[in-house]
């Protein structure tokens, strides 16, 4: 006995298709949030020590690492990754034609001699 499963193409960001408001700012916060958990367990800080260097409170680390993001704003998703020694740069530039509103992408870059791998995602 077989069964159809439906199944419906993801646009690539989870929160549009959940329909969710602000969805743009919502999946680009989430992957700030990503790298920043990331680079904290590269340098396997805990999080009392990540808290010392990001100028707040454990459970506000916490709070990023569960991706419990509300009150976070993306400005301070910047200067977290500042602060953890990264530079962030943001790109303006026409959309292609092929699509009718802009995009937002956050993209890790891949130092030479690092083992991170890039993750670019549109929102």
């Amino acid at each position: 006995m077989n069964k159809q499963i439906e199944a419906e193409q993801s646009s690539g960001n989870i929160f549009a298709d959940l329909g969710l408001p602000d969805s743009d700012e919502l999946f680009t916060k989430t992957k700030l949030a990503l790298q920043i958990s990331q680079i904290i367990k590269h340098r396997k800080l805990k999080q009392k020590e990540a808290a010392g260097i990001l100028g707040i409170d454990q459970p506000k680390v916490s709070a990023i690492l569960g991706g419990k993001l509300t009150g976070f704003t993306l400005e301070r998703l910047f200067k977290f990754l500042n602060l953890l020694g990264q530079d962030v740069e943001i790109v303006v530039k026409n959309k292609p034609t092929s699509h009718s509103i802009g995009h937002t992408f956050v993209a890790h870059s891949v130092e030479e001699g690092s083992s991170a791998s890039l993750s670019d995602v549109s929102t």
